[in-house]
């Protein structure tokens, strides 16, 4: 292995993908660690400082993003490669926004993977081809507004499906079961919304989440 191969922290909540994400990358790059959620993920970057982080947009507790935003400012030189099943707009967009140099999709084979790895390293943006569109037509303006809204980009994945199922009028009981997490967990993805969104009831919730057509 070149003494030139980047460090590679792999970030995805499946043991087995992870394993087999080592197997693709091979001797190409040095995988440093791999994390499945996101409290490991931000602690294993501070403590392992790697060039390129692989990450996956949908974990427990948070996702990409929120690792993203929680990393940025401590560990600036820490690269940020997405790998989802995701290819929805929206999904592209808060990741590209938040910092992500790149976004592809897990049918990417291993010497592709390898290559955007080296690339988003040296300072490359890397898309799967049909993403590169989103992202190109994002920043022109031309996707819905609420693909690109600041405020709703200021939630993570979990705490978006929060709040949806808030808005659509369950209780907290039933949003636990619905997402398998605790009541505890929902209570306090509900409390982040509502700093985050400068909100102080469900009710201003409900409102907030209809005005922008968040719920069917």
């Amino acid at each position: 292995m070149s003494a030139a191969a980047p460090r590679v922290l792999i970030v995805d909540d499946h043991a087995l993908f992870r394993a087999g994400v080592r197997t693709l990358l091979g001797e190409q790059v040095e995988v440093v660690g791999e994390c499945g959620e996101v409290e490991s993920a931000v602690a294993a970057i501070e403590e392992l400082e790697p060039d390129v982080v692989l990450l996956d947009v949908h974990m427990p507790e948070g996702g990409g993003v929120e690792v993203i935003r929680r990393v940025a400012d401590s560990r600036p030189s820490v690269r940020f490669l997405a790998l989802s099943v995701s290819d929805a707009a929206e999904d592209v967009i808060a990741l590209i926004r938040a910092g992500a140099r790149g976004y592809v999709t897990k049918t990417i084979s291993g010497p592709e993977l390898t290559d955007a790895v080296h690339r988003v390293s040296e300072g490359d943006a890397v898309f799967s081809p049909r993403l590169a569109g989103f992202v190109l037509d994002a920043f022109a303006g031309e996707l819905p507004a609420a693909q690109v809204d600041p405020e709703l980009d200021l939630l993570t994945v979990r705490e978006r499906e929060v709040l949806q199922h808030i808005a659509r009028g369950y209780m907290y009981k039933e949003i636990a079961a619905q997402l398998g997490i605790s009541v505890k967990t929902v209570e306090a993805h509900v409390s982040a919304v509502l700093r985050k969104l400068q909100l102080s009831s469900r009710h201003e919730l409900s409102r907030w989440a209809a005005h922008r057509r968040l719920v069917d």
